[in-house]
C-alpha cells in the first residue's frame, strides 16, 4: 500500500496515517492479517517522529482496525470493526474506491489530489432549477417543492435552461428525455416522480353518493387525469364539476360543492368558504430526495 503525508496541512500527520490505513483496509489494499510497516520503518522512510506513528497505530488498535502481536508487529484485524457508523463507513468505502479506480487508470496521486481540491473549492449549488416545458405544471411543481424544503427554487422552460444552470441543481420530471438531452454532458440531474393516484384516492372510496365534488386546476392534464380516475373510482359524472382555472370566472359554482379537488396553486385561489383538497403531484420519495439533497449541501458532516 502506498502512503503519503502532507506537511503543513490542517490535518495532523497522525490523522493522515490513520485515515490512509482505514481507507486501505476498506478498499482491500490491506488484506486481513497483513502486517503493517513497523513504527521505526515508517518513521525512517517518511522522516516522521516515531511517537507520531506509534500514536496513530494505537488509535487504529483502539478503533479495532489493527492488532498488536507481541514480538511480531502490527497486523490488520481479520474482521472490520462493527461499531463504525454505517454512513461514515459507506463514505469511507466510496473514497477508497475512488483512489483504487484512479490507481487502476494510472492517474498519478498528485493529479487525483489536485482534481479533488478543485471539486471541493467549487461553489456549492444554492437553488433548485425545475426545467419543465409546460408552464402551468411548472408553477404547480415549484409550489410543492417550496412547501417541502426551505431552499430557493427557480424554474425555466427548455430553451432557457442552458443559460440558467450556474449554481443550480437541475430538476426534471419523468418522461422528459428532451430536457435531459439538452443539458451539458456530466450534469447531475435530480429526477422527480409523481404520486400514485389510486393511493391518494383511497381515502375517498367508496365514492359518496349524491355529493357534488369540484375539480379545479390551471393545468389541463390535471383535469383530464382527475376525470378519468374519479369516474373509474365510481364517482358519477353528474356529481363532478370541472373548472379550468385559466378561464375567467372559473370560481363560479365552487361554493356549492362539498369539496374541491385541486392542485396546490389553485387551492390558494379558491373562494372563501370552499373546502379545498389539494392533490399533491410529487411522490413522497421525491420529497425525501429533495430534502436529502438540501441536507447534503447545507449540513456539514459531523466529526
Amino acid at each position: 500500500m502506498q502512503l503519503w503525508f502532507a506537511r503543513g496541512s490542517e490535518v495532523t500527520i497522525r490523522e493522515q496515517l490513520v485515515t490512509q490505513v482505514i481507507l486501505g483496509i476498506l478498499g482491500d489494499d490491506l488484506a486481513p492479517g497483513q502486517r503493517l510497516p513497523s513504527t521505526r520503518e515508517l518513521a525512517r522512510r517518511f522522516r516522521l517522529h516515531p511517537n507520531t506513528v506509534s500514536a496513530g497505530y494505537r488509535q487504529l488498535e483502539r478503533e479495532r482496525w489493527v492488532e498488536f502481536r507481541h514480538g511480531s508487529g502490527v497486523y490488520v484485524r481479520e474482521r472490520k470493526p462493527d461499531s463504525v457508523p454505517s454512513s461514515a463507513l459507506a463514505l469511507d468505502q466510496l473514497i477508497a474506491k475512488l483512489f483504487r479506480s484512479a490507481r487502476e487508470l494510472g492517474a498519478p496521486l498528485t493529479t487525483v489530489r489536485s482534481r479533488l481540491r478543485q471539486w471541493l473549492e467549487l461553489q456549492p449549488p444554492d437553488h433548485f432549477l425545475l426545467i419543465e416545458p409546460e408552464e402551468e405544471l411548472r408553477r404547480i411543481v415549484v409550489a410543492e417543492i417550496e412547501q417541502a424544503v426551505t431552499f430557493p427554487v427557480q424554474s425555466c422552460n427548455l430553451h432557457e435552461c442552458p443559460k440558467t444552470l450556474d449554481g443550480a441543481i437541475p430538476v426534471v420530471l419523468p418522461n422528459r428525455a428532451a430536457v435531459r438531452q439538452s443539458l451539458p454532458e456530466g450534469v447531475d440531474v435530480l429526477t422527480l416522480h409523481f404520486r400514485s393516484v389510486p393511493t391518494s384516492l383511497a381515502g375517498w372510496l367508496p365514492a359518496p353518493s349524491g355529493t357534488l365534488i369540484g375539480i379545479a386546476s390551471a393545468w389541463p392534464d390535471f383535469l383530464k387525469l382527475a376525470r378519468t380516475m374519479l369516474n373509474a373510482a365510481g364517482f358519477h359524472p353528474d356529481a363532478l364539476v370541472f373548472r379550468d382555472a385559466r378561464k375567467v370566472n372559473w370560481q363560479r359554482g365552487m361554493k356549492q360543492t362539498a369539496a374541491v379537488i385541486c392542485d396546490s396553486v389553485t387551492a390558494t385561489d379558491l373562494p372563501a368558504g370552499c373546502r379545498a383538497i389539494p392533490f399533491p403531484l410529487l411522490s413522497e420519495s421525491s420529497i425525501a430526495d429533495l430534502r436529502r439533497y438540501v441536507e447534503f449541501i447545507q449540513n456539514p458532516l459531523s466529526s
